[in-house]
């Protein structure tokens, strides 16, 4: 027996190479290794560094259901070597085991990353045997003892967050016991084994239609957690279930169970595993999350975007609605101007005279709606000191689109011998270079043509289990189309650096770090109710990065001064999404707006380095006050909202602060109406707002 013990950024972890040659995963966690704290009572069939399922081999042992454990072969993997070695980003471990039988190879890749928390993970399957095998399952991540610190029962320890996400109701968290999930405990502590499994899974091409590839599993008894994420565009599945006296987590991507997915592999053949990203924690949900959010940042793509944190001004929500028109942009043009904004962005509708939805794909200018030709809009745009930006849906085509019938069946999914329809529009395959080659003539062509600058790039279809065409499985096909539109991706940042893309889907369909490594910028939701968006703003730095969370900023035309306030402290703390027909609002009012705007470019470059806390935990459409605050190197930002509240004060703990406090201010609006303290006894600041559906926005300076 040999035992690999690692402390890294404050990670715990203990690998064992046992005596019949197996490497296990004993120890990942934020508190250190205690032997006693294994309950079973052997290590056989668990504790397994990775998962793996083959075709054609039993699967001994155990009542297994649809849980992944002991896989065929990953019950008889053996060890064979590692690499320890330091890159650029900090430590990495490449652990390798092999299958004698079949001659397949599993490398475990685990990244460290400097100065955080957070791991990345994922597997590297390589067929070195004579004969093809059909790969069913892949673990990127997984670990047997999540529950096994402390001394307590795991119902009375343990919690497990869980967010839910779908449209106009994103990221939206809800806390369970173990029990509340159908797995209390009814063996006793040396047993604990079951076919139940608290299984969250993505199928198809909307990664988080609903819910975020996200978890958060709390030990309240000891004080410490475990986190993660899956970074994948498509098919995604995690689970918590109890084998050999313990609870297990498994992360991966696609699978054949949930998923229609599996792999051909033939000799010679390599696979990698969607990465996934484990972090631990000795604090709480706030502290974890900020680990994550740093993690973020490292992962993504360098740009200036995320830098300047720029205002985009988006004609569609409660304004234009997908109608635009030159006679109706121009004035809105001129108050975007006037209010502060950056960019102007003409949202959907501007390629169609009239219903556009089922003939998109073309992306030629509408002369009925531009009379002078979309040029002439969008040098207005420039000429007012805002650089332009367009509405596009690249990854569909829509059934009456005229090249929808030119092209060959190959340009889209096929399933069945069919095209995949969904809500009137065809799904196109990005493994085609016909399809890319499409792409990039659009792209290219608003850049030349229009001076673009912006592209809000939608996805309003869910094309299902994925496409037969050039595919082991449907899954596979689907995959490989996520795997080349990320390529795509790459190559157009490559191209375009300074170019900012919205990832747009229905709003936050697609809120996931396979995006968002390459995105700047995440719509968020497509909620129209800005009373209900409190909450998903609030909650968005949970699911993104604070300055990759675009929030709608839509003051209505029949509104007053407190509705416009409402609406700017829903997106003043993160990425501003401006829109609402400003031209018709009170000359009062606009200048709220303006105010907004003007106070959000002097804290900006605090936004992009802070990390989130939620003095009143992650909000619930329910909740009659909302917060949240962003904790930056000498200041605190706390928004609050008081919505239908009975009470007209709140008192909001916050984060401990180690330096004096020298300024408390209410920094918008400047007219404040409202009653404020700071308590330094007990780190609290109450609020007092003397009417419904009001918000605030305080600035707290450290000495």
């Amino acid at each position: 027996m040999e035992r690999i013990q690692i402390y890294e950024n404050k990670i715990h972890m203990v690998l064992e190479i046992t005596e019949e040659g197996q490497i296990k995963l004993l120890h990942f966690s934020a508190l250190p290794f205690k032997e006693s704290d294994i309950k079973s009572r052997n290590l056989e069939g668990s504790f397994h560094l990775m998962e793996i399922n083959l075709s054609g081999i039993n699967r001994p042992l155990e009542r297994h259901g649809n849980k992944y454990i002991i896989t065929a072969p990953g019950y008889r993997m053996k060890y064979q070597a590692h690499k320890d070695y330091r890159n650029d980003l900090g430590r990495k471990l490449e652990i390798t085991v092999i299958d004698e039988e079949t001659g397949v190879i599993v490398i475990s890749h685990i990244q460290f990353y400097d100065g955080v928390s957070v791991i990345r993970s994922y597997s590297e399957v390589i067929n070195r045997g004579k004969e093809s095998q059909t790969l069913e399952y892949i673990s990127s991540f997984y670990y047997n003892g999540i529950d096994k610190e402390g001394i307590l029962k795991r119902d009375d320890k343990l919690s497990l967050k869980i967010p839910h996400n779908a449209w106009q109701r994103e990221m939206f968290w809800q806390s369970y016991t173990l029990s509340e999930l159908g797995l209390p405990q009814a063996q006793p502590d040396v047993e604990q084994r079951s076919s139940k499994a608290v299984s969250i899974t993505n199928t198809g091409n909307w990664s988080t239609k609903e819910y975020l590839p996200m978890g958060y599993l709390a030990n309240e008894e000891t004080g410490s957690s475990l986190f993660w994420q899956i970074e994948h565009n498509g098919s995604w599945h995690w689970e918590i279930s109890d084998y050999n006296a313990h609870l297990y987590l498994a992360l991966s991507g696609p699978t054949e169970i949930q998923s229609h997915w599996s792999k051909e592999l033939a000799p010679g053949d390599t696979f990698l595993s969607v990465p996934v990203s484990v972090g631990v924690d000795a604090g709480n949900f706030d502290t974890a999350m900020g680990e994550l959010t740093k993690y973020r940042r490292i992962i993504r793509r360098p740009n200036k975007d995320n830098e300047s944190l720029a205002i985009i001004f988006n004609d569609y929500m409660n304004c234009l609605w997908a109608d635009p028109t030159t006679e109706k942009e121009l004035p809105l043009i001129d108050a975007a101007a006037e209010a502060g904004c950056e960019y102007f962005c003409i949202d959907a509708g501007w390629y169609s005279a009239g219903f556009w939805w089922d003939n998109v794909g073309e992306w030629q200018e509408s002369r009925e709606r531009f009379p002078g030709g979309l040029k002439e809009v969008t040098d207005y745009i420039r000429s007012k000191g805002l650089i332009p930006g367009v509405w596009l849906e690249l990854e569909v085509m829509g059934i009456n689109c005229p090249k929808a019938a030119k092209v060959p069946d190959d340009w889209f999914f096929l399933r069945h011998g069919k095209r995949v329809y969904d809500r009137s529009r065809y799904q196109l395959d990005f493994r085609n270079p016909e399809v890319r080659a499409h792409a990039d003539e659009v792209i290219d062509r608003l850049i030349k043509d229009y001076g673009v600058g912006y592209i809000k790039m939608d996805y309003n279809i869910e094309p299902g289990i994925g496409t037969e065409l050039h595919a082991d499985s449907f899954g596979d096909g689907l995959l490989g189309h996520e795997r080349a539109y990320l390529a795509w991706l790459d190559a157009i940042f490559q191209k375009y650096p300074d170019l900012i893309i919205e990832n747009c889907s229905s709003g936050g369909l697609r809120i996931d770090y396979a995006m968002l490594s390459r995105h700047s910028i995440q719509s968020t939701s497509d909620q129209d109710d800005y009373k209900r968006y409190a909450t998903i703003a609030a909650n968005s730095p949970s699911g993104l990065t604070p300055e990759q969370s675009a929030i709608w900023s839509y003051p209505m035309t029949a509104g007053d001064k407190e509705e416009v306030v409402f609406n700017m402290v829903n997106a003043m703390l993160l990425r501003i999404h401006q829109s609402g027909h400003l031209v018709n609002l009170t000359e009062e009012r606009k200048v709220l707006v303006k105010e907004a705007l003007d106070y959000y470019k002097t804290i900006r470059g605090d936004i992009r380095t802070a990390l989130p806390f939620w003095p009143l935990g992650l909000s619930a459409f329910s909740d009659t006050w909302v917060s949240l605050g962003l904790q930056a190197d000498k200041k605190l930002y706390i928004a609050v909202w008081r919505r239908n509240s009975e009470t007209d004060t709140c008192v909001l703990p916050l984060p401990g602060i180690s330096r004096q406090v020298a300024e408390v201010k209410c920094a918008y609006p400047s007219y404040k109406e409202c009653d404020y303290r700071y308590n330094q006894e007990n780190n609290s600041l109450s609020v007092r707002l003397p009417k419904t559906f009001t918000a605030r926005l305080f600035e707290i300076t450290l000495q």
